[in-house]
């Protein structure tokens, strides 16, 4: 298993689940209360499998203080994630603004650790 190839895969998930989350939230500014269930659904789904294979290298080839970092702040997002879905999605409710952004921009921080330690990175 290479470090990099790891990083790289990981990266392009978090890509693909960031372009969800965007649109999440430029429907969620635009009036809506909240995404649909199945973009909600794929966006964390994403988000997970990315985590995981991560946390799953450091457990066991080792990654660097980045990549470490970037999965700590994932962590601390997902916990948002898990606010906005359970507590206010699966109620139905309007999920608050300022979950939403906190959640973006600690994301958005761990994405830009992650895809520095992807290109710093040498397999």
């Amino acid at each position: 298993m290479e470090p990099l190839r790891i990083l790289v895969t990981a990266t392009v998930l978090v890509a693909i689940t960031a372009v969800g989350g965007l649109v999440m939230a430029g429907l969620r500014f635009a009036g809506k209360d909240y995404p649909p269930t199945a973009l909600a659904m794929l966006h964390g789904m994403l988000a997970a499998a990315a985590v995981t294979l991560l946390i799953y290298a450091a457990a066991t080839i080792g990654l660097s203080g980045l990549a470490i970092a970037a999965i700590v702040l994932f962590v601390v997002a997902a916990a948002g994630g898990l606010i906005m879905n359970l507590g206010y999605h699966w109620n139905r409710r309007a999920l608050p603004k300022s979950i939403v952004i906190i959640h973006a921009l600690v994301a958005a921080a761990g994405f830009i650790l992650l895809i520095v330690a992807t290109v710093t990175t040498r397999s």
